[in-house]
């Protein structure tokens, strides 16, 4: 999208919003698949090599939520502001211009 566009309509700061919650969604999808293939791994090396792996997943999603949070972006301990931020964005994202 142009620039302009994306300035006038709010749409810049909206679409980091998107880009980072998708990092979150595919952090926690990793941390969900390491965590099951520790539990499957056959040998004690790989085990460790996950469990890194697990650990460093972890971090980084402790580093996009805590991102997120801090611009407001996510209220994980407020379902009631996190619905509320969900239905302004779908609002703002159903009255952009067709183009």
């Amino acid at each position: 999208m142009n620039s302009i566009i994306e300035n006038l309509t709010g749409m810049d700061a909206l679409s980091d919003q998107i880009v980072a919650m998708d990092l979150l969604i595919a952090a926690k999808s990793g941390i969900r698949n390491y965590a099951m293939a520790v539990t499957e791994a056959g040998t004690p090396e790989v085990k460790e090599m996950l469990t890194r792996h697990l650990d460093e997943a972890i971090e980084m999603h402790e580093q996009v939520s805590g991102y997120i949070v801090e611009k407001g972006w996510y209220h994980a301990w407020d379902t009631n502001e996190q619905i509320q931020l969900n239905l302004t964005n779908m609002k703002t994202a159903l009255d952009l211009p067709t183009l």
